[in-house]
């Protein structure tokens, strides 16, 4: 089982006039100490409007600035989100393909609908239409980076004609593909379309058994590819409580404080309970006077990797019995000492052990699944996508409705030669006012 980390970027208030930008340095020193310590991959969420909660928007201009500090540690999105009122499919494609050269191949493609009010509301999608918006999106933004070039399209939520998105991203034919999957259908239906699920359900290790079990059952008597290179695997994370190792466990606790829980009671507030006043509502305020109601909502044994070396590798032991690829576990708000030397403790006690395992795991399974993925594979649908038109081409002015005409560049490129002749004169003066005084 691979172990990764999964950032979301909460910034609990009161704020100062700092802190975000210490969030982000504090994220990338922590990526560069997980690169080191041997995390398999980091994850980045993409939110918006999800204040306090989650200020990670732009997902792909962290994982650029990771990037360059790292070398091994892949960099995950988890997710991005697909809809095209939030990011069209070409963009997606051109900012993948960016950032998967930028880092030497290591991109991890997590995709998504978006679910909560907040975000689908603020940028005009109805719920009913996230799913369709998803799968559309999917194939136009895979086909705009292994077309060459991309052909076109024309469907309910997506319409783009033919262009070549560049550049390509550098592995072939794309990253691997991934979807968020919060409940087993969900997961069901990743197998369906053999691409990764990022199970974002926090089952515990006994029940994700069931999920896993049922990922790669499905997979082999249903899989069907819905894109050009398969992704048979399924990431989960790591309980509801944030990580925090430590020592012992009672340092790892006091070093946890109250923070731990933050993150469950986020997702409440936004996506089910909570009346959200943008800019007004102090949402960590209202976590703090939950936690002393209830308490058991800051921390619960065994609900995350939490404690001293010993206590965290036995419940990663737990989740890499159920199966599953990949674990993911969450960082505590506001906790950044805490985060380095978790990261620390981590790659030197703990780590290793999982990463050799891993390595032997990953090689048993490449070879348990030929005979699947040949099946999967024989159920590939033939492309239905147009060819292109050899005698198709664009240029000349952009024009709108009512006979609108984007003229700028005319007028700037007017502009350029007119200050050509101007110069081509004024030299031809003095050219000649030189040959009159020799």
């Amino acid at each position: 089982m691979k172990i990764s980390l999964f950032y979301e970027f909460p910034l609990p208030r009161p704020w100062s006039e700092d802190d975000e930008h210490q969030l982000f340095q504090h994220g990338l020193d922590e990526v560069e100490a997980a690169d080191k310590a041997g995390f398999s991959t980091v994850w980045l969420t993409e939110h918006h409007f999800l204040e306090e909660y989650c200020h990670s928007t732009a997902p792909e201009m962290f994982l650029a600035a990771a990037s360059q500090r790292t070398k091994d540690i892949r960099l995950g999105f988890g997710v991005m989100h697909l809809p095209p009122p939030i990011n069209h499919p070409a963009r997606i494609a051109e900012r993948v393909a960016t950032l998967d050269h930028l880092s030497n191949g290591r991109v991890e493609f997590g995709t998504g609908e978006g679910s909560s009010v907040a975000e689908l509301g603020g940028f005009n999608i109805d719920p009913a239409d996230k799913r369709a918006q998803w799968e559309e999106a999917l194939e136009v933004a895979i086909r705009c980076m292994v077309e060459e070039p991309f052909t076109g399209f024309k469907g309910e939520h997506v319409e783009m004609p033919a262009r070549n998105v560049i550049p390509k991203p550098l592995q072939k034919p794309h990253p691997p593909v991934w979807v968020a999957c919060t409940r087993p259908s969900s997961v069901q239906m990743a197998a369906q379309k053999a691409i990764g699920a990022l199970s974002f359900a926090y089952t515990g290790p006994e029940a994700l058994k069931e999920r896993v079990d049922g990922y790669y059952q499905e997979l082999e008597a249903n899989g069907a590819p819905v894109t050009p290179a398969i992704n048979p695997n399924l990431l989960a994370i790591g309980g509801d409580l944030s990580m925090m190792v430590a020592k012992n466990d009672d340092e790892a606790l006091k070093r946890l404080g109250i923070g731990g829980g933050f993150f469950s009671f986020g997702i409440m507030h936004y996506y089910l309970t909570g009346m959200h006043t943008p800019g007004r509502t102090k949402v960590w305020e209202r976590y703090e006077q939950a936690v002393k109601e209830d308490p058991t909502l800051a921390y619960g044994p065994g609900r995350g990797a939490i404690g001293g070396p010993d206590t965290v590798r036995e419940f990663l032991r737990s989740y890499e019995a159920s199966g599953v690829d990949e674990i993911i576990l969450l960082l505590n708000p506001r906790s950044h000492e805490g985060t380095m030397e978790s990261i620390e403790i981590m790659g030197k006690e703990i780590l290793p052990e999982f990463i050799e395992r891993d390595q032997k795991a990953v090689a048993d399974k490449a070879k348990r699944l030929e005979p699947v993925i040949e099946k999967v594979e024989a159920r590939r649908q033939p492309s239905d996508a147009p060819l292109f038109d050899e005698t198709y081409a664009f240029g000349g002015l952009p024009t709108g409705r009512d006979k609108f005409t984007a003229g700028e560049i005319p007028e700037a490129m007017a502009e350029i030669n007119e200050g050509r002749v101007k110069a081509a004169q004024l030299e031809k003066e003095q050219k000649a006012a030189r040959e009159a005084a020799n």
